[in-house]
């Protein structure tokens, strides 16, 4: 579907058995420089099918077939809080084919795409049907992040991360950033991407504005659909303590799970065992159904 920017959002849709349009549909919301063929995904697509959900494989715009400079990349990029996505593209869904909908819809979230999501649910979940919603290792706290990822420990992974990110770069995001991408091959690190980059291409004055404003701890409080949240207190990336003010949150649609183990979106099962947040994922959302 194309918004008013012109850009496309898209998205790979599997309506499952037909008894599954008897159910709500499934969301699922990728990462930072993931998409709706990131193996995380398409695993919990496959284990829900299973369960007779019909699902959708999102990619958040800029991401997937509209990353990079090509003829079909997105003019604006996702980031953590753009949350307006989601509302028009579950809008755009409702349109399009209102009896895939009509049981309204469950959300799964990875990583940033988890964060964006909570956002989504505080400021816009009460205009659509969620039934229930599912946040897998969610950064609810993006300088905290941020200072973690750029830990020595870290290095090598940030340096990846970091080079999948300028490839993902359009050349009408550095335009809106106003920075050339000879400086974007320049950037050393995550905090100078979201300072040059991310921040001024979405109107944040610079990188600390754009964590304060975006990180989903801050809109637990109002999330008024059922939600679980999922993080690994071993998570190298995202820190626990993080999460210690959503473990006292007085919310009761939401509930936060910090489990000893599980890595970053990494509570996989032993041998071919399904992963434990897929299993949960499963669980909420038939619970809910």
């Amino acid at each position: 579907m194309t918004d008013g920017s012109g850009d496309r959002l898209i998205a790979e849709v599997h309506e499952g058995e037909e008894a599954a349009r008897e159910r709500p549909l499934v969301l699922l919301i990728h990462g930072l420089t993931g998409c709706a063929d990131s193996a995380y995904i398409r695993n919990t697509a496959r284990v829900l099918l299973a369960a007779g959900f019909a699902v959708v494989r999102m990619n958040l715009r800029g991401a997937g077939p509209t990353a990079g400079s090509g003829a079909s990349a997105s003019r604006f990029h996702y980031h953590a809080g753009r949350s307006e996505d989601l509302r028009d593209f579950l809008t755009g869904l409702r349109e399009q084919d209102s009896a895939l909908c009509a049981q309204g819809f469950h959300l799964a979230g990875y990583s940033l795409g988890a964060n964006m999501m909570l956002k989504f649910l505080a400021e816009y979940g009460r205009d659509f049907p969620v039934r229930a919603a599912v946040s897998v290792s969610a950064p609810l706290d993006l300088k905290a992040t941020q200072v973690r990822m750029m830990a020595p420990r870290n290095r090598l992974y940030q340096n990846y991360l970091l080079e999948r990110m300028k490839a993902e770069t359009s050349a009408a995001v550095l335009e809106q950033a106003g920075i050339t991408r000879e400086a974007l091959q320049k950037l050393e690190n995550i905090f100078q991407y979201d300072d040059r980059v991310i921040a001024p291409a979405n109107g944040f004055d610079g990188a600390e504005d754009y964590y304060r404003r975006c990180s989903s701890g801050a809109f637990l409080e109002a999330v008024a659909v059922p939600s679980l949240v999922i993080h690994a207190a071993n998570d190298p990336w995202i820190p626990a303590s993080s999460y210690m003010a959503a473990l006292s949150l007085e919310n009761p649609q939401v509930r936060t799970l910090l489990l000893e183990k599980g890595g970053h979106v990494g509570f996989h099962g032993r041998g071919g065992e399904m992963a434990w947040h897929d299993a949960a994922i499963r669980a909420v959302f038939a619970k809910a159904a």
